[in-house]
């Protein structure tokens, strides 16, 4: 009987496939890293070919002269990346242009200026910043001679990643999850499909624009071809969607927190749609039967790529689990400390043109300093957040965290020392693969429902609890609202 679940992770800094089994158990896995391209300050590419070929590759190598076992495929990708291509040919028309680039800062301001936020965000869930990817499809027909030319002939295709990669393994289905099509700025979160007005507001043809679908279900199918047999594509979420629904965040209120190249924490906001006061982001968590259930966000652009920094541009350290053992061997980080706005400030702040700070710097500062504070500069971040979601009526009691980034034990304490709640991490941290994986597994009919699923599929780990004393907590802080507002 085929029953396990091939998952597609495309994510920012490397794409993935792996095998789940109906138990969550997880039994082959093939990773291979995805080229960054940055040809000026503040814009960040990727080869879309490069995705695909690589994506294919790890898919094969784990699926094996066994396609019959597969039940389905689950993808879950980074969102708000920007694809165009060729509709007709298949083939890319520009680099993607990558979540984190920052190049229509500009055109946010423009629009802004215009008065058109506040409309944007009551019908959207979203804020007019690079970060989405609506303003990003508008760069592309502005500055890219093949894209525009693509628009005029008629054969233009944009999407998100997973659009993407649905399209190249069905060999022509574009499709784009509701989950990934609320994070483009031209989806209302009480629309079904794109929306006409918004389209027209950011000048992107909605006729390049691929079917809204639902997260889970019989959504396409990948081609012989491929892998060789014909299987199903039962499911598609956002990253960060995918990791709340592989954390069990599933009822009202429960809430995860992703470490990865970003940091991102969603709260379950059921079926009434998030209205924020503090510049928290609403955003569709999963859609089943046309239903949707929606979040509360709250996003940092920068959280593992600042370790990758400190490894890759600095040479401070020579790989990111060294940062613990740094962050042990002193008993402070002497003062020192870092806002991590290499891509700006996201939420709550949305100043796209801030930059990083490291701060406090004396002789006495070295790399154990610097990488105890890049990982401090973690709870920093999240505290920021757990602030606005209070605000917003939406509190935490406890914290579920994932992600790479989340596998550091002292980062995790360091967590629940500043935010001075539980913090509860999965023993599979990998909860983004797990989440697409629960999502084709009821698409499939392997489980019947997402609630039955996570039940099946889900561990838990380990719980850490506060161990800081408040004055210390409050000095903190305080050091780090000095040097946010340096950045």
């Amino acid at each position: 009987m085929a029953d396990r679940i091939l998952v597609l992770d495309a994510g920012t800094t490397s794409t993935r496939a792996m095998i789940f089994a109906p138990d969550g158990t997880m039994e082959a896995v093939e990773q291979a890293e995805i080229t960054q391209y940055y040809p000026q300050p503040g814009w960040v590419e990727h080869d879309a070919a490069e995705i695909w070929d690589k994506t294919l590759t790890c898919a094969r190598q784990v699926v094996g002269e066994a396609p019959g076992r597969i039940a389905a495929i689950g993808i879950t990708n980074q969102r708000e990346t920007v694809v165009a291509w060729n509709r007709t040919s298949g083939a890319p028309l520009a680099r993607a242009i990558v979540w984190q680039d920052r190049r229509t800062a500009a055109f946010c301001a423009d629009m802004k200026s215009y008065g058109h936020e506040e409309s944007v965000q009551q019908r959207t869930g979203l804020l007019l910043d690079p970060y989405f990817s609506g303003t990003k499809m508008r760069w592309l027909l502005d500055h890219d001679e093949a894209v525009r030319a693509a628009s005029e002939r008629g054969d233009l295709a944009f999407g998100t990643v997973e659009s993407w990669l649905v399209y190249k393994l069905s060999g022509g289905a574009h499709v784009s999850d509701a989950s990934n099509a609320s994070r483009t700025l031209l989806l209302s979160l009480d629309g079904a499909q794109f929306d006409e007005e918004l389209c027209e507001l950011f000048g992107v043809p909605r006729a390049a624009l691929p079917e809204v679908v639902d997260t889970h279900g019989a959504i396409a199918t990948a081609q012989s071809q491929c892998l060789g047999a014909e299987i199903p594509i039962c499911g598609l979420a956002g990253d960060q969607q995918a990791a709340t629904i592989g954390q069990g965040c599933l009822a009202f209120g429960e809430t995860k927190a992703t470490y990865g190249t970003g940091a991102f924490v969603l709260t379950n906001k059921g079926q009434d749609i998030p209205r924020s006061d503090n510049r928290l982001l609403g955003t569709v968590l999963y859609q089943e039967g046309g239903q949707r259930t929606y979040a509360i966000e709250g996003a940092c652009f920068v959280a593992g790529s600042l370790v990758q920094y400190l490894r890759d541009q600095l040479g401070l350290i020579g790989s990111a689990a060294e940062t613990e053992e740094l962050a042990r061997s002193i008993e402070s980080s002497g003062e020192v400390v870092i806002v991590p706005a290499l891509a700006g400030l996201g939420a709550p702040h949305w100043q796209p043109e801030a930059r990083g700070v490291i701060s406090g710097l004396s002789f006495a500062s070295g790399r154990a300093q610097i990488a105890r504070a890049a990982l401090e500069a973690m709870a920093h971040q999240t505290h920021d957040l757990a602030s606005a979601f209070a605000a917003d009526g939406a509190p935490w009691s406890t914290l579920r965290i994932d992600g790479g980034m989340s596998a550091n034990d002292w980062m995790a304490q360091d967590l629940a020392d500043i935010l001075d709640i539980a913090v509860e991490r999965p023993d599979f941290v990998e909860t983004t693969a797990l989440g697409a994986a629960i999502l084709a597994a009821v698409g499939a009919g392997v489980h019947p429902t997402l609630g039955a699923a996570a039940d099946a599929m889900r561990r838990k780990g380990r719980c850490f609890t506060p161990d800081m004393s408040e004055d210390v907590r409050e000095a903190r802080l305080a050091r780090y609202a000095r040097a946010l507002a340096a950045a």
